[in-house]
């Protein structure tokens, strides 16, 4: 339905435009009655819908609407699959059709700087290329169905720790290459409805307040199209979040918020017209939520159902499997080991807590698939609410497991480990689970160790398993979905989104995080995750991207559509996958760059690319990328602007960031320079690696170097070499210094002046 929304705003008053710039409660957004504006309601919910029932506590976080529960962000993006993503997408968008939900709030596209993070179940990646595809994907499918999102939590929320006060330090290349990488191309390829900004400072300034984020970078020049929402008590100071780019305030904050933004209209610091674009860009949303809405929407609550089974099944990672110990055989005796199993960790704490429509119990799924002919038993093991060791339990778990031909130990972390609203302090699972782990495989070594968590763990105990299933946290369906994989009914197909480090140290945040007071220092830059653990040559437990399965995929014929390019076409690449196995799979395709020599700190290699592909036994399928510019480039500072450097680059085909399995070269050309100009400092070795001048510099250098010590770099031997690695990051005016008074300061600004008209006429 058309409507003219500028003439709606001329029609508001102050007041009501102030107004509808705040909540009206807890959830919902105020309406103009007089002028047919209905207020809206948005609620929590990246992986489910979490609407509060009529009359419950204000918050929403104890009592609310049944929904489906889908496994977390941080187990969907360990699936690589966008089409996967976006039918979670449009599951979560006919929900909220029928539950009259306007906005979802997510997804969050946070990145995992650190493991230790308390919310980092919530998040998608380590890498913002997969973050970005992931939430993407997530985006367009609920908004597909007339729903909004709110893409989140912008910018640099990387942890608990003293969120609503603590300030992200970040150069400006690591802030653009990783911290909002993660959140540009969800931006530019979905259009979220709406964007909530984080509760930190970022460099200095809340990022509700935050013009450089909120309006220079997300609208100017990403063309968000949407509004800004504060996260929940964000906003420091309205009239100045309102001028920095933040259109609405939530919650309601009782008429404190809009008496600001008034004030600062009468007094002239807050312009008229940037009040009535916040209005026009809050009513443009309202409107399309209501032109979106389906009268007398409902879901299937089953298929929702089977859905979160799917995406539990290809979010599970099989992280080791000695002796093909996986698949279990549908015979004998399996004993079940884990208070895990029967209470599960199936969804993280905080605000995305849902109330699911139903949740399957582990053991009885794994009865089920068992089948008639196998022995299930149980035993608890440990208490999930304590870390305490409990001796009755270990012996019985002992005896279970010595009875048994096969054991699954269910252990990971219980909700008071990881939550929203803090952080871990180390990577351990409880004492408890640890030490039952060990008296189990003492009993029994035929172990299979399943896992329940939200984030890596340290694993001194992995070689006293032979198997290992990390199911994250799977959603409402996680029983049935472990059951098939366990016992082959489907094959593993996870893929880490993250790395799994040895030990807390090895971390590259790890001397930075979570800062001292209210302020930390992103010191290790753009070194996070894979990019600092592969460039250091740090070995991690588990790499970025790895995954087994229970077939094999071959590789071969790799080719690019040219050896050369420009850096303003694209690059075609293309790679033939077979399942040379004995049963079906799917098998996530990696592609990386990497910049083979390069005036700046690059990582070893950079992901560019992925397809999941599906293979029955002995098919081949070609695997087919494209490649544009910002797959070579680096963000130059300097130019304000993503720069490739002219020079070669790997294509490097992998199974995981550690496991490259296929290269092949292509020189990039690029089409920008660098602005260069010659100056006092500049140094020697900056002249003679400009191609443009260094000709000429050569030749003006050796007439201000004779006579000097430095004469002897033009002559042979082991003194040229000396002197020339000297002489390298010289600045210019030192020349003068070192020629006993032959060169002089006229002649240096001479020499200065003929390299720059030689510059500006190249």
């Amino acid at each position: 339905m058309n409507r003219d929304i500028k003439q709606l705003v001329k029609e508001l008053t102050l007041e009501e435009k102030a107004g509808l710039c705040s909540g009206l409660d807890f959830w919902h957004l105020k309406g103009v009655e007089r002028l047919g504006i209905p207020s809206i309601m948005v609620t929590d919910g990246p992986h489910g819908l979490r609407k509060q029932k009529q009359g419950a506590d204000h918050l929403g976080l104890f009592d609310s609407v049944p929904a489906t529960c889908f496994p977390s962000a941080a187990g969907m993006a360990s699936s690589w699959n966008r089409e996967l993503l976006r039918k979670v997408g449009q599951a979560l968008g006919e929900e909220c059709q029928a539950e009259d939900v306007a906005v979802l709030l997510g997804p969050g596209a946070n990145i995992k700087r650190s493991p230790l993070c308390g919310r980092n179940f919530e998040y998608f990646s380590e890498d913002p290329y997969l973050s970005s595809e992931m939430a993407a994907s997530h985006i367009q499918g609920v908004q597909s169905q007339g729903v909004g999102t709110s893409l989140k939590h912008f910018a640099a929320n990387n942890q608990e720790h003293r969120r609503m006060s603590t300030d992200a330090i970040i150069d400006e290349r690591t802030l653009r290459e990783i911290y909002l990488a993660s959140f540009e191309g969800a931006v530019k390829q979905a259009q979220p409805w709406t964007v909530m900004c984080s509760y930190n400072k970022v460099n200095g300034e809340f990022a509700s307040e935050n013009r450089y984020l909120l309006s220079d970078i997300l609208k100017e020049e990403w063309g968000f199209e949407g509004f800004v929402v504060s996260d929940w008590g964000a906003v420091n100071e309205r009239d100045a979040a309102l001028a920095g780019g933040l259109e609405l305030e939530m919650p309601a904050s009782c008429g404190i918020g809009e008496k600001k933004v008034i004030e600062a209209v009468q007094s002239g610091s807050l312009s008229m017209e940037k009040l009535d674009a916040a209005v026009e860009r809050i009513l443009r949303i309202i409107f399309k939520a209501v032109d979106g809405k389906k009268e007398n929407a409902a879901y299937d609550r089953e298929a929702h159902h089977q859905l979160a089974r799917e995406t539990a099944r290809e979010s599970m990672v099989l992280l080791k499997n000695e002796d093909g110990i996986l698949p279990l055989k549908k015979q004998g005796t399996i004993a079940v080991i884990g208070e895990l199993a029967t209470r599960p960790r199936y969804q993280g704490g905080g605000s995305s807590h849902i109330n699911p429509t139903r949740l399957e119990n582990i053991v009885d799924e794994i009865r089920a698939s068992a089948g008639p002919e196998a022995t299930v038993t149980y035993a608890q093991g440990y208490y999930r609410d304590n870390d305490d060791l409990d001796e009755a339990l270990v012996e019985e778990a002992k005896q279970a497991a010595a009875e048994a031909d096969v054991i699954v130990l269910f252990a990971g972390l219980p909700d008071r480990y990881e939550s929203e609203g803090y952080d871990r302090i180390h990577l351990q699972i409880p004492l408890n689970q640890q030490r039952l782990i060990e008296a189990v495989a003492a009993a029994n070594p035929n172990l299979v160790v399943c896992l329940s968590n939200g984030a890596p763990v340290e694993m001194p105990w992995l070689d006293k398993a032979k198997g290992l299933l990390e199911a994250y946290l799977g959603g409402q369906a996680l029983g049935g979905a472990i059951a098939d994989l366990l016992f082959g009914d489907a094959n593993p197909s996870g893929k880490l989104a993250e790395t799994f480090p040895k030990k807390l140290s090895d971390n590259p945040s790890y001397l930075f995080f979570p800062g001292e007071g209210d302020r930390v220092e992103y010191r290790e830059g753009i070194f996070v995750g894979y990019r600092y653990y592969d460039t250091k040559q740090v070995e991690p437990l588990f790499p970025f991207g790895f995954g087994l399965s229970y077939t094999t995929f071959e590789y071969s014929n790799l080719t690019v559509s040219a050896e050369r390019i420009k850096d303003t076409d694209s690059l075609t690449v293309s790679v033939d996958v077979r399942n040379t196995g004995a049963v079906a799979g799917k098998e996530v395709v990696q592609l990386y760059v990497r910049d083979v020599e390069s005036s700046v700190q690059r990582p070893d290699k950079e992901l560019k690319g992925f397809h999941k592909v599906e293979l029955q036994p002995g098919q081949q399928k070609t695997v087919v990328f494209t490649l544009d510019k910002r797959a070579f480039a680096y963000y130059n500072v300097e130019l304000a602007d993503w720069l490739v450097e002219t020079g070669a680059f790997d294509i490097l085909i992998g199974k995981s960031s550690r496991d490259i399995v296929l290269s092949a070269k292509v020189w990039v050309d690029s089409t920008v320079e660098l602005p260069f100009r010659v100056h006092r400092n500049t140094t020697v070795g900056d002249l003679l690696g400009n191609p443009a001048i260094a000709p000429l510099a050569k030749e003006l250098l050796a007439k201000a170097s004779e006579g000097s010590p430095f004469a002897a770099a033009d002559t042979d031997g082991e003194a040229a070499e000396m002197m020339a690695a000297m002489m390298r990051y010289m600045p210019l005016r030192a020349l003068s210094n070192f020629s006993g008074g032959a060169f002089t300061e006229d002649a240096l600004q001479a020499m200065i002046r003929q390299l720059n008209d030689a510059l500006i006429r190249s």
